[in-house]
């Protein structure tokens, strides 16, 4: 979005939301809007569902008098994104439709590549043609018996090695009676040492095998102008230092990134933060509210925000929060 073009909607949005009066009645079904009061009902319903998310209050001077003090926006932190959405992208950009006997399924992306064991693709594993019918096989009475007196003669000659060694048993002494000096010595110079030395060595190589990753933490306002909820995006990077937001614009589809997605302080936190601008949501929702409808039904507004983040999940493909519903 052009920065200047920006800043004056912003600018133009801050006095429009001073001067227009709070919705106050449901329309979600109709123009896929929700009230403050609809807002926290959803947000209710999420936090129970999905203890990961949870209601924050913000900073007092931030507060909207429209939501309780206590329930200004939702939070989910230490969200994993393991890679770049550019990476996820490139490889769905790979998927092929198969034909033939394989017709209507999908061959996954990326170029495959070696197998673990060294098995490079499908013309390296036999053909079931190829084995052998084990029903036209001829088994040699002859060879059957010379094999049963062969191993007949190998059982008696290991019974009697057997006897032999447990008669001598009796004279070696168990190693178990001896000190080993040496090793008491080791041990003694291993407890004279620093605790601290031995932990952080330990520490240290076990942090060699944490995969680390980009987190993020989420959160979900509610937008009085548009009338829908705002996601926000705080990011770390693998070090989990705070990642510049415009970084952020790696991690979200490239369809979204440079048109929906800009950056502005969060409205409770000040935080600068990445946000995905909801000018869009409410004809968005609209259809997916239509979607979920069934004959003689109508959608719960209890379930919008997962259905909004179901949404939101296609602008940030490898952001894996939780949207799902408990059982």
């Amino acid at each position: 979005m052009d920065l200047l073009k920006h800043k004056v909607h912003t600018a133009y949005k801050g006095v429009a939301e001073s001067l227009m009066s709070t919705r106050t009645t449901s329309a979600f079904i109709d123009k896929g809007v929700v009230s403050p009061e609809e807002f926290v009902i959803a947000g209710d319903f999420l936090v129970a569902q999905c203890p990961t998310w949870s209601w924050q209050g913000g900073e007092p001077k931030n507060a909207r008098s429209f939501l309780p003090l206590d329930k200004q926006f939702l939070v989910t932190r230490n969200v994993p994104c393991l890679m770049r959405a550019a990476a996820m992208e490139e490889y769905a950009g790979g998927e092929k439709m198969l034909d033939g006997d394989d017709d209507g399924w999908v061959e996954a992306g990326g170029s495959g590549g070696v197998r673990s064991g060294g098995v490079t693709g499908d013309d390296d594993i036999a053909d079931i043609d190829d084995v052998p019918d084990i029903g036209g096989l001829h088994v040699d009475d002859s060879a059957v018996a010379a094999t049963a007196a062969a191993a007949a003669a190998e059982a008696a000659v290991a019974t009697a090695a057997a006897g032999a060694d447990a008669e001598d048993d009796g004279d070696i002494p168990d190693m178990d009676d001896f000190v080993d000096l040496a090793a008491e010595a080791e041990e003694d110079e291993a407890s004279a040492l620093p605790a601290q030395h031995g932990a952080g060595a330990g520490a240290s190589g076990n942090d060699d095998h944490i995969l680390k990753t980009r987190t993020y933490d989420l959160s979900i306002t509610y937008d009085k102008y548009y009338q829908t909820p705002r996601v926000w995006l705080n990011g770390y990077d693998e070090r989990r230092q705070a990642l510049d937001p415009k970084r952020a614009l790696e991690d979200i589809s490239a369809e979204h990134a440079q048109k929906t997605v800009t950056i502005d302080p969060h409205p409770h936190t000040s935080v600068p933060s990445a946000s995905i601008h909801p000018c869009k949501h409410g004809p968005v929702m609209k259809k997916l509210t239509d979607m979920m409808a069934k004959p003689g039904t109508q959608p719960s507004v209890e379930h919008y925000l997962f259905v909004f983040l179901k949404f939101i999940a296609s602008v940030v493909p490898t952001i894996e929060y939780d949207y799902t519903l408990a059982i």
